[in-house]
């Protein structure tokens, strides 16, 4: 990042079940044994994102939608895998009107508080059993406000919607466990009214229209954390590249923005090469970016194998959000504390461009921050030492400068400390060793020490990550 009640068919449930259904939906007592899987995952910000008891392996979401009346109709299918005996599991989902659970074929009882949405199948689910739960659903996706004051969710543009995940966006349009700790494939299928396009995650492997209505189907192969997943929905200048070694670059803009956008665009061939150079193979099968024409939703987010804009990107932050395809999208943290593992290695990503291509070494750049005469404003160059990057006080604060700026010098401590050879082989192979994974602070500091065993990094941990306020000495 660059920064209810549910409707209940009457007609099918008995009459001596009424007053249980108007608690639980319908069909009728599960007989499950085990305990329920609980809702949340104890996040230290959000600890109610997430759900216990279980592991989505895919997702197979089918959606429509009508931009004219703002309104989405959906089928998800997911298929998890219990890690504990189950009676019942959470999914989160925030708004929309649930129509219809099942597991397994068989009709499910259910209920809903806030954002979740408690599955209660017939018979129990035992620990390490795969199973399959389906949620029918409609109505007006909800655009909800971050702590930071941001927007996500499913928002509206000029001509469809963007559907942007960070941190908790994400369950606004599709049920699911909704905690970066749990990534799946995805396939994902969405029709529109013909004229318009649906872009998504992954590679396009179907389009076809027919009454007036075309459906777009997108499928992710590679584990994907839920917050990354994307749907938008617009009219798009389609352009279908690839980089000089084969990979696929879909990149699709809204034609408000297809001229000022070109020339940024044209490089991402030449960004991709760059960064695996320095971050080492791209962890993905295609790669590319959805440009709209929507600048009141303010920030970029690193959406899997094309990041979102919401108008033109600069380079810096063309490279910031292709940077985190490796560092966020494949090495993803696995609570939310751990997002300067993200942010910290995405803004680094730019200072390495800047050196690279002529513009201020990282030195000048780590400099001018300590010194504070970085920022024009001087209350962004204090801001940076409000907190440390690895304990963010509050989640209205995962996105302020200590996390970007602050986590980015970490990581030029750790370079002026470990020396260049040694660096690059860090963060190298921190990528390759937690690819397609989660992976938490300590982790990453553990990795370093192993990778650097001669050199005490106790100093940058203790006055840099976790410090409070400057540090005494750059």
């Amino acid at each position: 990042m660059s920064r209810s009640a549910s409707a209940v068919p009457a007609a099918a449930c008995a009459a001596s079940l009424l007053l249980a259904l108007a608690l639980t939906g319908c069909t009728g007592a599960s007989g499950a044994s085990g305990t329920p899987g609980g809702s949340g995952l104890r996040d230290p910000y959000f600890p109610k994102a997430g759900n216990g008891g279980y592991d989505v392996t895919h997702y197979d979401l089918r959606l429509r939608y009508d931009p004219g009346r703002n309104r989405l109709t959906g089928k998800a299918a997911l298929t998890a895998r219990a890690t504990r005996d189950l009676s019942a599991f959470d999914l989160d989902l925030k708004g929309l009107d649930v129509e219809r659970v099942g597991v397994e074929g068989r009709r499910a009882r259910w209920n809903r508080t806030g954002q979740e949405l408690t599955v209660r199948p017939h018979g129990s689910l035992d620990k390490g059993e795969t199973f399959r739960v389906t949620v029918r659903y409609s109505g007006t996706p909800k655009t909800i406000t971050d702590p930071d004051g941001s927007q996500e969710g499913w928002l509206r543009t000029r001509d469809g919607a963007l559907a942007l995940g960070e941190p908790l966006g994400s369950m606004t349009w599709f049920p699911g466990n909704h905690h970066p700790s749990d990534k799946a494939s995805y396939d994902i299928a969405v029709t529109v009214p013909e004229g318009l396009q649906a872009v998504s995650n992954g590679e396009l492997t179907g389009q076809a229209t027919s009454r007036g209505r075309t459906t777009f189907t997108w499928h992710t192969a590679e584990p994907m954390a839920s917050y990354v997943a994307t749907v938008a929905v617009g009219r798009y200048d389609i352009r279908r590249t690839s980089t000089g070694d084969g990979l696929p670059v879909y990149v699709a803009v809204d034609p408000a923005r297809a001229e000022e956008s070109r020339a940024v665009l044209a490089k991402i061939p030449e960004v991709m090469e760059w960064a695996e150079n320095n971050f080492g193979p791209y962890p993905f099968s295609s790669t590319g970016a959805i440009v709209d024409d929507a600048d009141g939703i303010g920030y970029a987010l690193e959406t899997q194998n094309r990041p979102v804009f919401p108008g033109t990107p600069d380079t810096e932050t063309l490279v910031h959000e292709l940077a985190h395809q490796w560092y966020g999208d494949s090495v993803t943290p696995k609570t939310w504390r751990d997002m300067w593992l993200n942010e910290g290695f995405a803004t680094y990503a730019e200072w390495l461009w800047q050196e690279d291509h002529g513009g201020d070494t990282t030195d000048e750049i780590f400099k001018a921050l300590y010194q504070g005469d970085y920022y024009d404003d001087p209350e962004e160059n204090r801001a940076i030492w409000a907190f440390p990057p690895a304990r963010p006080d509050k989640a209205a604060h995962l996105s302020d400068s200590p996390v970007y700026d602050r986590g980015a010098m970490v990581l030029h401590k750790i370079r002026q400390k470990a020396g260049d050879d040694t660096f690059y082989d860090i963060v190298q192979g921190w990528a390759a060793a937690h690819r397609h994974g989660n992976a938490d602070t300590a982790e990453f500091t553990a990795y370093v020490e192993k990778k650097a065993p001669d050199k005490d990094f106790g100093r940058i941990w203790k006055d840099w990550l976790y410090g409070k306020g400057k540090p005494d000495r750059p």
